[in-house]
């Protein structure tokens, strides 16, 4: 895990890349992340004048410290992608990350990896899993860069794929693969969003569902969502206080193991420590 890459990714909001006017409301939403969409909330006949506003906008948008501003291309292996990825490397805009979607092949990140680098770019990378190709290559998928600081649940995508109902229930198999695959390089790992905005509670429950199954953020549809979202994702005080102890016990330590309040904490134990008090430290700027 590299700690210098450490981002607050509790939450992410969607912008339509054709409508730029809507970037500031979206960035002043409280969402850690804003992801301008290009993919599949904008319609084929539109893709063009998206990726061309979209781009003429970030030359002059002003972003926030605090909020990490994501582009999500079209799939790489169609012409709208290729050309987002064309349009945006010869933009002579540094974009910070793109995010990519309906991945099913370490292959295809490994390609885009190497053209930004190729073009002298330090571009970061997001990676949505939502094909059954994905599901089963994501361990590789999630180590074929070292520009991929965070990997999302694809869900609507998934359950149809796998032919199931879009429940919590259904998915956790494929929930689950992620995190192994997302901790396995120690990055980030996002789910999707909750779609019923009348359900706040619903949202609340399966909020709280991903994140003890090891997912550290939640994607939204709406501003409304986000508070809560945050609130869900954010280390409580007691965890803070816990993870400090384990910490400095460590550092105290030669071994590979300490026993705190009576039980016996190992090593491993200490790498999600460091990203929960990295996390509080960023919230708390």
């Amino acid at each position: 895990m590299d700690l210098n890459k450490i981002k607050v990714r509790r939450s992410f909001i969607f912008t339509p890349g054709l409508n730029p006017e809507m970037f500031p409301k979206a960035l002043a939403s409280g969402a850690d992340m804003v992801c301008i969409e290009l993919e599949d909330g904008i319609a084929l006949k539109d893709k063009d004048e998206a990726r061309k506003n979209t781009i003429n906008s970030l030359k002059t948008l002003e972003i926030k410290n605090d909020v990490e501003l994501v582009v999500r291309v079209n799939c790489q292996r169609t012409k709208p992608g290729l050309l987002d990825l064309e349009a945006f490397i010869s933009s002579k805009l540094n974009v910070k990350a793109l995010m990519l979607p309906k991945v099913k092949t370490p292959d295809e990140v490994s390609f885009i990896d190497d053209l930004l680098t190729d073009c002298k770019l330090d571009t970061d990378l997001h990676v949505i899993m939502e094909t059954n190709e994905a599901l089963e290559n994501i361990y590789d998928i999630a180590h074929a860069s070292k520009r991929i600081v965070a990997l999302y649940f694809g869900g609507v995508d998934m359950a149809a794929e796998l032919r199931v109902p879009n429940s919590y229930e259904n998915l956790i198999y494929a929930r689950s693969k992620l995190v192994h695959a997302g901790a396995s390089v120690g990055v980030d790992v996002i789910d999707v969003p909750y779609l019923d905005l009348e359900d706040m509670d619903g949202m609340k429950k399966e909020a709280e569902l991903v994140r003890n199954l090891g997912f550290t953020g939640k994607g939204s549809i709406h501003p409304k969502q986000i508070n809560i979202l945050n609130e869900v994702f954010t280390p409580s005080k007691e965890e803070i206080i816990k993870a400090k102890k384990i910490v400095d016990q460590f550092n105290a330590s030669d071994t590979g193991l300490v026993v705190i309040d009576g039980k016996l904490i190992e090593k491993p134990v200490l790498r999600e420590m460091k990203r929960r008090i990295l996390v509080a430290e960023k919230i708390n700027q």
